[in-house]
Order: structure tokens, then C-alpha cells, then sequence
């Protein structure tokens, strides 16, 4: 595995298919399984999200790529800004 988004989303899709044959279709605890291991890096990749907006980074993260996206937007004036982790 690579450990890029695309990878896990691929993942899902197949996992997905498999449930779906017929022929030998997936055990449903495994998919269950996959379905919760795929649940909390989906979890992760939002509070790393959150963590490049705060910071503003544009060059992504790795499992998370931005491109070549301009800098996100500063906070209006009407939105509290963190400094060291205070409003």
C-alpha cells in the first residue's frame, strides 16, 4: 500500500465489488472491518485538513496532497485566529 488517499479510496471500491460477486462474495466481517479501518483514516485526513487550513500550508502533507493550489485564504477579521493554540 502506498498510504495515499487515492490508495484507500481504490481500496473501498474494491472491497465494495467484492461484496457485491455473486459468486464469492466477501466474508461481511472482513468488509465490516475494512469499513471501520477506512472509517478512522478518513477521521485522520479531516483533523489533518483542519491542521492545514490552521496553518496554512499549501504543499499538502503527504496522504493528503494539494497540488499546486494558491495559500488558503486568512481569517476574516470577524473569525478568532489561533495564536499558539489560544483564540
Amino acid at each position: 500500500m502506498k498510504n495515499k488517499i487515492e490508495d484507500l479510496r481504490n481500496h473501498l471500491f474494491e472491497t465494495l465489488e467484492d461484496l457485491r460477486d455473486k459468486e464469492k462474495p466477501m466474508d461481511l466481517d472482513r468488509a465490516k472491518a475494512i469499513a471501520q479501518v477506512g472509517q478512522v483514516i478518513v477521521n485522520s485526513a479531516k483533523v489533518e485538513n483542519d491542521f492545514l487550513k490552521i496553518t496554512g500550508n499549501v504543499s499538502g502533507s503527504g496522504f493528503i496532497n494539494n497540488g499546486d493550489q494558491k495559500p488558503a485564504l486568512p481569517p476574516s477579521a470577524g473569525q478568532p485566529r489561533l495564536v499558539k493554540g489560544v483564540r
